[in-house]
C-alpha cells in the first residue's frame, strides 16, 4: 500500500475542497492515486467542485505572437521564481519563442525543441534554451505551444494578468469586421473566466460522458441509499446535462449577459454582420497549470547558506 503523505492530502484538499480527513481516507482507499481519489470524493458527494481543479504552482508567463488576423501562436515558458518571470531578458526570450512557434512545423514540444532556432540556425531551440538558463541562472522550461491559422476566418488572442493566462480562439466567418473581432475577444474572455473544455457537445466522447455518468450515479446512490437503481438513473439525467453544459463553451451562460448562452451570443453577432460565425477551436494556457512546484522556506534556505 502506498504511503499517504501530508503533501498528497494537501494537494487533494486544494483540488476538491473536501475535508482533510476525507482526503486522507480517499487516498488510502485508492492506494494514493490522485485522480481516482478525486473521483472517490465526488462519488461520496464530498468534493466541493464538479470539475477537477489543478494546482497552479510554477512561475513563468504565457505569451501570444500574431502574424495577422488569421494566424497566431501561443506559448507557455516556465521559470522557478516570479522574480525571473518579471525579468526583461526572460520576457524577451518568451517573445522570441512565441515568434518561433508562429513558423514552426513541429507537431509536439519535443519536435519543437529539436528544430533550428530561427535567430541562430547553428543552435536548436533546446540549445538556445540551455544558453538562457546559463545566463539567467535559473531552470527554465518551454512547456507547450499552439499555432492557429485560418484563411477563411480569424484567430483572436487574449492575455490576462500580465501573462498568467492566455487564450487563442479560431473562427470561420466570411466577413471579418470590427464586430466579429470584438465578439471573438469576448469569447476569449469567457474562456479565460469559465474554463470550458470543449467548443460543443459534439466534441465530447461517449467514454467521457459514461465516466461522468457513473460518478454522478455513485454520488446519487450514496445520497439516496433507499432509492432503486432505475430511479437513480432518471435522477442523474438532469445533473449530467447540467455538468456537460458547463464543459461546453457554446452551452455556457454568457458572462456578459446572463440571459443568453455563448452560442446565442455568437448567433446574435452573426445576424448583425450578415454571415455565419463558427467557433472552430480554442486553447487556454494558465501558467503552471497542473505543475507541482517544490515549496521552499526562504528563512531556512538563507540559514543553510550561512552555515555552508
Amino acid at each position: 500500500m502506498a504511503t499517504i503523505s501530508a503533501s498528497m492530502v494537501k494537494e487533494l484538499r486544494e483540488a476538491t475542497g473536501a475535508g482533510m480527513m476525507d482526503c486522507k481516507k480517499a487516498l488510502a482507499a485508492v492506494d494514493g492515486d490522485m485522480e481516482k481519489a478525486v473521483e472517490f470524493l465526488r462519488e461520496k458527494g464530498l468534493a466541493a467542485a464538479a470539475k477537477k481543479a489543478s494546482r497552479i504552482a510554477a512561475e513563468g508567463i504565457v505569451y501570444i505572437a500574431a502574424e495577422s488576423d488569421q494566424k497566431s501562436a501561443i506559448v507557455e515558458v516556465n521559470s522557478e521564481t516570479d522574480f525571473v518571470a518579471k525579468n526583461p531578458d526572460f520576457q524577451k526570450f518568451v517573445k522570441e519563442v512565441a515568434e518561433q512557434a508562429l513558423v514552426t512545423d513541429a507537431a509536439d514540444i519535443d519536435a519543437f525543441l529539436a528544430e533550428k532556432w530561427n535567430l541562430d540556425p547553428s543552435l536548436t531551440v533546446a540549445e538556445e534554451l540551455s544558453s538562457k538558463i546559463a545566463i539567467i541562472g535559473e531552470k527554465l522550461s518551454i512547456r507547450r505551444f499552439a499555432k492557429f491559422e485560418n484563411n477563411n476566418g480569424a484567430v483572436v488572442g487574449y492575455v490576462h494578468g500580465g501573462g498568467r493566462i492566455g487564450v487563442l480562439v479560431e473562427a470561420e466567418c466570411a466577413n471579418i469586421d470590427a464586430d466579429v473581432k470584438e465578439a471573438l475577444k469576448n469569447v476569449a474572455l469567457q474562456i479565460t473566466s469559465m474554463k470550458p473544455q470543449y467548443v460543443s457537445r459534439e466534441e465530447i466522447s461517449e467514454e467521457f460522458i459514461e465516466k461522468e455518468r457513473q460518478i454522478l450515479k455513485a454520488q446519487a446512490m450514496n445520497e439516496n441509499p433507499d432509492k432503486p437503481e432505475n430511479i437513480i438513473d432518471k435522477m442523474i439525467i438532469g445533473r449530467l446535462n447540467k455538468e456537460l453544459k458547463e464543459f461546453c463553451l457554446l452551452d455556457q451562460i454568457y458572462v456578459k449577459d446572463g440571459e443568453m448562452t455563448v452560442g446565442k451570443y455568437i448567433e446574435s453577432v452573426a445576424k448583425k454582420v450578415g454571415t455565419p460565425i463558427v467557433i472552430k477551436k480554442f486553447v487556454r494556457f494558465e501558467t503552471g497549470e497542473g505543475i507541482e512546484k517544490k515549496e521552499e522556506n526562504f528563512a531556512e534556505e538563507v540559514a543553510k547558506q550561512i552555515q555552508g
